[in-house]
């Protein structure tokens, strides 16, 4: 008889069990759900929202299923939504419908008496993931080694853990949206020569080349996975940008032969797409921006106006439902959800609130002090360099 393998801590968590250390990712649900059948979710949910009241409020982002979204308060992209929290301090409770290092941005920009929680703690974001903070650390040790740590600024992508916008903070660096990329990176090569960006090497990559006019050469990639990173000595000192081997497993799967494909396919089309995505795709499409950018695009557009569209797809699908006199397709025939994000369900919310009810909190996310205050340095930057309003992901 063969006996089949036991599962890999990754299998284990992918069904919602055990959890993976080090990681924003993964826990079990410490109740028990809800049936997703269950034809009262709805109403549960909307009696448990009224039972709470003004001591509720529920944040949705831009990528959260239908069925969730119809509950927030509020959509937005991350950042916003964070600051949407903070600017209602009469709300106990704060119920982010996004992921881990979304609900740690609004427990480090909020007040003390609030308490952020998160539906399902296995929302995590693979990007935020790919830096974690011993290999950061590992990371900044080579580059005193090369000689370069007093010339390199870090930036970090809003989109990464409260651990790497601490270290962030503390090392002088700064936070930045996709809206405000540019100016902080111009912000950084002011104070250094040398720009540290994680954990996207994508949105790095398109800022310093298309918006800084920095050449590809400039740019090297560190990869913590590699010994020194895969750089020697010699590179790292050359090197204007220093861009951490991450990216967004939904906005790297576009390539250029989606954009080929669309073009073909839909005759006038207008290639809209996030700065996450591959440099190749940002070259090819039409325009590029940040999620708000995306939305604003659409809903302004002329009538008739046809939309290749490379981000989330719970977003693409939203659009061309609101905008039925603008034709809204995907940009990669393979549809692709963000697995993460779409953990956060109706069951998962109406437990969360039931829970709220019975004077249960759960899956409360707190930052720990000296983490947040050093975070909470590198976003107080990020807010003093922007021009005007600064939107997220």
């Amino acid at each position: 008889m063969t006996i089949a393998p036991a599962p890999s801590p990754v299998a284990l968590l992918l069904m919602g069990r055990d959890a993976l250390a080090r990681s924003e990712r993964g826990t079990v649900c410490p109740g028990d759900l809800p049936p997703a059948s269950d034809p009262a979710l709805v109403e549960r949910a909307r009696a448990a929202k009224a039972a709470l009241g003004d001591r509720l409020f529920v944040l949705g982002h831009h990528y959260q299923r239908d069925e969730v979204i119809q509950f927030a308060d509020v959509t937005g992209d991350s950042f916003r939504l964070a600051q949407e929290a903070a600017a209602r301090p009469d709300a106990e409770f704060i119920v982010f419908c996004g992921v881990h290092f979304m609900a740690e941005s609004a427990d480090i920009l909020t007040a003390p008496h609030q308490r952020v929680v998160l539906p399902d703690l296995a929302a995590g974001c693979s990007m935020a993931d790919m830096a974690v903070l011993d290999q950061v650390e590992d990371c900044w040790d080579a580059f005193t080694e090369a000689g370069i740590a007093g010339g390199v600024v870090p930036l970090t992508y809003m989109n990464s853990s409260a651990d790497i916008k601490a270290f962030t903070g503390r090392h002088g660096g700064a936070v930045c949206t996709s809206s405000n990329a540019r100016r902080a990176m111009e912000w950084a090569f002011e104070r250094g020569s040398q720009v540290l960006f994680l954990p996207d090497q994508h949105l790095g990559r398109n800022t310093a080349v298309r918006e800084l006019g920095l050449s590809l050469e400039d740019c090297v990639v560190w990869n913590p996975r590699r010994p020194n990173g895969g750089l020697s000595a010699a590179q790292l000192r050359a090197a204007k940008v220093i861009l951490w081997a991450g990216h967004c497993s939904v906005h790297g799967r576009f390539t250029l032969d989606c954009v080929t494909e669309v073009r073909a396919r839909v005759p006038g089309v207008t290639v809209l797409v996030h700065p996450e995505c591959r440099y190749e795709v940002v070259e090819a499409a039409d325009l590029v921006g940040s999620t708000e950018f995306i939305i604003r695009t659409v809903r302004e557009a002329a009538p008739g106006t046809a939309f290749a569209i490379g981000t989330e797809l719970n977003l693409v699908n939203r659009l061309a439902r609101d905008f039925p006199d603008k034709p809204v397709t995907y940009l990669d025939k393979t549809v692709c959800f963000c697995s993460t994000m779409n953990r956060i369900d109706l069951p998962h919310l109406v437990w969360s609130l039931e829970s709220l009810v019975a004077d249960n909190v759960v899956n409360e996310i707190v930052v720990d002090p000296a983490t947040r205050r050093d975070a909470r340095v590198a976003l107080d930057r990020m807010l003093a360099l922007a021009d005007g309003p600064v939107t997220g992901d």
